[in-house]
């Protein structure tokens, strides 16, 4: 049978101490990172590729005000290419969209999102640490324990083998108890990690994955190239039917000023050709010119 009064001796104590403290402190940690995990996928939910464009001033402000993201988002944002289409109200077009040159998950990632926030690299090791203080103080133990054994008398010698022995049980169960919290730790480690950590992290991918397509800088260029032939197509386009239309509109202008002025103009003579067929051409010549006397 396990005596527990050797859980009471001071090392095994401070293991137990120093293993309570670490799981409480991954605890806290992966809780945290959970809690921000879910939040931001929730905040991601609520965009749609569609109107991303549009609520993108929305998003910006909410992910650079957080502090458990904002850095890594800063940076994402500037590998952002807005596309700014017109969005047709009832064709059900809508060619608006936002890409990013470099993929989401170079910025999103365990790395950043979730070692970065563990301490991972001191998490890591926990183990490797219990381990090794089970041998060290195992040893330690035994080596004092053999520094006082005596053999000057019977009794000295029978003594000094029953305080070995007591030693030995306890440097046995010194290393037992820190192999042990070493183990427990890993499997509690690996189960929060991927429930906690990792599962909510790869649904925060998803969602960003579906708000922002990915196009590498190649892509980027030869769409670039595509647009320029677009446009340059359009403007000969525009140079070769410029003259027809500068012609349309001066047959136009001539139509619609020129010639009523015109036929005003021959309306006019004519009428004062009658006039002066009438014998009235004095009178009329003195209306347009004025008469000697009046000089």
């Amino acid at each position: 049978m396990i005596d527990f009064k050797l859980f009471l001796d001071p090392v095994i104590i401070a293991i137990l101490v120093l293993f309570a403290g670490v799981v409480i402190y991954y605890i806290t940690k992966v809780k945290y990172i959970n809690a921000s995990l879910l939040y931001l996928t929730g905040i991601l939910s609520n965009f749609k590729k569609g109107n991303i464009a549009y609520r993108f001033k929305e998003l910006d402000d909410l992910f650079s005000n957080n502090p458990f993201i904002s850095s890594y988002w800063i940076e994402f944002k500037n590998t952002l290419v807005f596309n700014e289409g017109i969005q047709l109200k009832g064709a059900g077009i809508d060619n608006s969209s936002i890409q990013c040159t470099v993929d989401s998950g170079y910025f999103f990632n365990e790395e950043t999102l979730v070692n970065s926030k563990l301490n991972y690299k001191f998490i890591s090791a926990v183990p490797t640490i219990l381990t090794g203080l089970g041998p060290l103080f195992t040893f330690l133990h035994i080596s004092l324990a053999f520094s006082k054994v005596n053999f000057a008398t019977q009794e000295a010698t029978i003594a000094s083998v029953s305080s070995l022995l007591a030693s030995m049980k306890v440097a046995a169960m010194i290393s037992v108890v820190a192999v042990g919290t070493s183990i427990l730790f890993i499997i509690t480690e690996k189960f929060l990690y991927k429930n906690l950590c990792k599962t909510p992290l790869e649904a925060f991918q998803l969602e960003m994955n579906k708000l922002f397509d990915s196009i590498t800088s190649e892509k980027f260029l030869v769409e670039l190239l595509k647009e320029s032939k677009l446009q340059n197509s359009s403007l000969n386009q525009t140079f070769q039917t410029l003259p027809m239309l500068m012609k349309t509109a001066f047959d136009k202008s001539l139509k619609e000023s020129l010639v009523p002025y015109l036929d005003n103009l021959i309306f006019s003579v004519n009428k004062l050709q009658e006039n002066l067929k009438q014998n009235k051409s004095k009178d009329i010549l003195d209306d347009l010119f004025g008469s000697d006397d009046e000089e």
